[in-house]
């Protein structure tokens, strides 16, 4: 099991901790070409604009797009998750369009600039632990998208199909669990085979 992680800004290199605490084998991705391979995708924190407008002067936008279409699994943490969304406010912005759900950025505002909290998730019977560093906020989810795990009252991890969206940073945690569901995700995907480049679901 190999997972890229978008090596651009974030702290990509503790989710390449995790992943590989967790067995999997990780790959710093800054081209198009480092995708080869990979049969998931973490898209990390850090500034939406820089990286969307770093994905697309790489050609990586669209070569994300046919990864996900080819039922690749893709992972967006914070600002990762803005990046997946249909829609993105304060302000609008372009993104991968690749989830159906309202993003709105730094949503939760100053009091929770960099906190520790937790919330019910679906994954596990205990209440998930998760790091917001101005995250954003999912304010609507679409259809066919899953909500994972909760805060305040709002989705702050979702699913569709192969791809996944959290505002929070799970990979600050000690607690492998959105990992682990990730990498099974990957792996699911990963056996599944390709019917003129669509996965089957």
């Amino acid at each position: 099991m190999k997972i890229g992680i978008l090596a651009v800004q974030g702290d990509f290199e503790a989710h390449a901790t995790m992943l590989e605490q967790l067995g999997a084998q990780t790959a710093e991705v800054r081209t198009p070409a480092d995708l080869e391979g990979c049969d998931g995708l973490i898209l990390p924190g850090g500034e939406s604009t820089t990286q969307l407008k770093f994905l697309q002067e790489e050609g990586l936008a669209d070569k994300i797009v046919k990864f996900a279409e080819r039922g690749g699994a893709i992972f967006g943490t914070c600002a990762g998750a803005i990046l997946l969304a249909s829609d993105v406010r304060h302000p609008e912005q372009d993104s991968l369009h690749l989830m159906d759900m309202t993003v709105v950025r730094n949503a939760y505002g100053r009091q929770i600039a960099s906190d520790v909290v937790s919330g019910p998730t679906v994954l596990k019977k205990e209440p998930l632990e998760m790091v917001f560093i101005r995250g954003p906020v999912i304010e609507r989810a679409g259809p066919g998208v899953k909500v994972l795990a909760e805060y305040a009252g709002k989705p702050a991890l979702v699913q569709r199909e192969n791809i996944m969206a959290a505002t929070f940073h799970p990979e600050l945690t000690d607690d492998t669990t959105v990992h682990e569901h990730f990498l099974s995700l990957a792996k699911a995907r990963a056996k599944q085979p390709t019917n003129g480049g669509k996965s089957s679901s």
